[in-house]
């Protein structure tokens, strides 16, 4: 991918997902955002942003981070928000296991007060072990925990599922989480 896709997809995510109002753009109550703003608001930010190279990082995002309207309008990021946004994403029974990497330092905490979702709205789970081992890198050694989703779905706990298939719920508690053993990458899958 090449610097300017790169940069505008930096830029795309602090604006879509943190921090609309450095630039003055406005997103609508399910975190949408005129392209025509988006352009023109960038501009403050000294990016030039264009229709089509906006389009190029959408399609080329590797983790999808970002989702056009029907009608091609609008924009928004699919998940991963620290300001108040509403996805509308209806809840939906995730598989019995999901993932979550992280790194072997933040296990201890972990395993006291179970997964909290930080400054954003939901703690974010996946169904492929290889997205935690890679996401558990950008913070250190890496640890995939194993999520008992099912049971917690079993047990009422909503689950939603991003526009790019990030698994999303509110918070996950310790007796939820299977913890690996002796510090191995990821905790083995136990049937309970």
């Amino acid at each position: 991918m090449n610097g300017t896709i790169v940069r505008a997809s930096k830029f795309m995510s602090l604006v879509l997902r943190h921090r609309p109002d450095k630039i003055g753009l406005s997103l609508d109550a399910n975190g949408w955002a005129r392209i025509d703003d988006l352009i023109r608001c960038s501009e403050l930010a000294d990016i030039s942003l264009s229709r089509d190279l906006i389009h190029e990082v959408v399609a080329t995002n590797d983790k999808k981070r970002f989702v056009l309207s029907d009608d091609g309008q609008r924009i928004r990021a699919a998940q991963g928000h620290s300001v108040t946004v509403d996805l509308d994403l209806p809840r939906q029974e995730p598989p019995t296991y999901l993932f979550h990497g992280t790194a072997t330092r933040f296990v201890a905490s972990i395993r006291e007060k179970g997964l909290l979702h930080g400054n954003r709205h939901h703690v974010h789970l996946s169904s492929e072990e290889e997205t935690g081992i890679t996401v558990g890198q950008r913070h250190g050694t890496p640890v995939v925990l194993v999520i008992r989703a099912g049971a917690m779905w079993e047990n009422g706990i909503a689950f939603f599922r991003s526009e790019n298939g990030v698994w999303l719920t509110e918070y996950v508690a310790p007796e939820y989480i299977q913890f690996p053993d002796n510090n191995p990458t990821r905790a083995p899958i136990r049937s309970e």
